[in-house]
């Protein structure tokens, strides 16, 4: 793409122009929700680029030759396609369709989780070019690998990460909530993509929210949009509560919506638990002062009528998990961090 005029499509259809740093919107229903709140395509386009922090990121971008490596031009290098959803751009006046931009192979893969040498150099000497890996997004060394025809997320882990996001996984299982599905890898963490291959479309919370994650302030907009997506968002912040998760943040949380009418059809499920309890050290018991319960508490004061979203937790349940998982960690301690900071809720 030679210059900064695009179509923005969902699936096929066109639902956005950008031409001279101004949206013509075509079809707002299936607009993408950033483009509602912030009509500058050139910023969304940015917020779908590959962290260009990430070592593997730069590797990735020198394999693939990529004269210009500033995020706007890495996301048009793939269309701005992703995995998680339908949205994509093409030149004025392309031909070009949604199969011939959607993904389907994981060949560069091993590059973007691994970064070593034998993998940069088969890449570079590829003749293929398009990747997800150039759209996907976050701090952390990952990739998209595909299996069976479904993508799963590979991210790095270490033994703690590992078994915090495995904990949070099959606790909340065990609770009943909706949970992404998670797996054990070998030096990494394993997610099955909740949008079956954006058979729905994912709205990350930012899209809505910008950087704003204040939990009165993220329910009265759910209010608005999407209400029945708030009993979940609830269990989510009560499972960052009592596993004491500092880093949910808009980018890691959000909605699922119809890629045919672009309804908002729900919460989409809980992920992203990697820096949650032991990921960082063993925290210490809570204090009167802990941030994430007071903050939590304060919401429940504010709507008591949620208290009813929120699951009963036991000391047998925090067990049954940790023994289920058979990983080395100092299990009391868990038991009691976990159990303790249940105990502090507002129920």
């Amino acid at each position: 793409m030679t210059n900064r005029n695009y179509g923005i499509l969902s699936g096929d259809t066109v639902v956005a122009v950008w031409q001279d740093n101004k949206l013509d919107i075509l079809n707002e229903a299936l607009l993408p929700l950033y483009l509602k709140k912030n009509q500058n395509a050139d910023l969304w386009l940015e917020t779908r680029a590959i962290d260009s922090h990430r070592a593997n990121s730069r590797l990735l971008k020198k394999a693939l030759r990529l004269v210009e490596k500033d995020d706007i031009s890495t996301v048009i290098h793939v269309n701005g396609a992703t995995i998680t959803d339908n949205y994509w751009i093409r030149e004025i006046g392309s031909n070009l369709t949604y199969s011939d931009v959607k993904f389907s192979d994981d060949y560069f893969s091993n590059l973007a989780l691994k970064g070593n040498y034998d993998s940069f150099n088969r890449a570079a000497n590829s003749k293929r070019s398009k990747t997800p890996e150039l759209t996907n997004v976050g701090s952390f060394e990952k990739c998209w690998k595909l299996r069976d025809g479904k993508w799963w997320m590979l991210k790095k882990a270490s033994h703690n990460e590992m078994f915090s996001e495995l904990f949070i996984y099959e606790l909340g299982r065990a609770l009943g909530m909706n949970m992404a599905v998670y797996e054990r890898g070998e030096g990494c963490i394993k997610s099955l993509d909740f949008t079956d291959g954006a058979s729905v479309n994912f709205e990350p919370a930012s899209t809505f929210m910008g950087d704003n994650e204040d939990y009165s302030d993220v329910v009265q907009t759910l209010e608005k949009i999407c209400p029945e997506a708030i009993p979940d968002y609830i269990r989510m912040i009560f499972m960052d509560t009592i596993c004491a998760n500092p880093d949910r943040h808009t980018n890691n949380f959000g909605l699922l919506r119809d890629v045919k009418t672009g309804k908002l059809i729900g919460f989409a499920p809980n992920y992203d638990n990697n820096m949650a309890l032991i990921s960082r050290g063993y925290p210490s018991k809570p204090g009167a002062k802990d941030m994430l319960i007071s903050l939590f508490n304060e919401l429940i004061e504010e709507h008591p009528e949620y208290k009813s979203y929120i699951p009963v937790v036991t000391e047998d349940m925090v067990r049954t998990v940790i023994i289920k998982l058979n990983m080395k960690v100092k299990s009391q301690v868990i038991v009691d961090l976990v159990v303790g900071r249940y105990n502090q809720i507002d129920k």
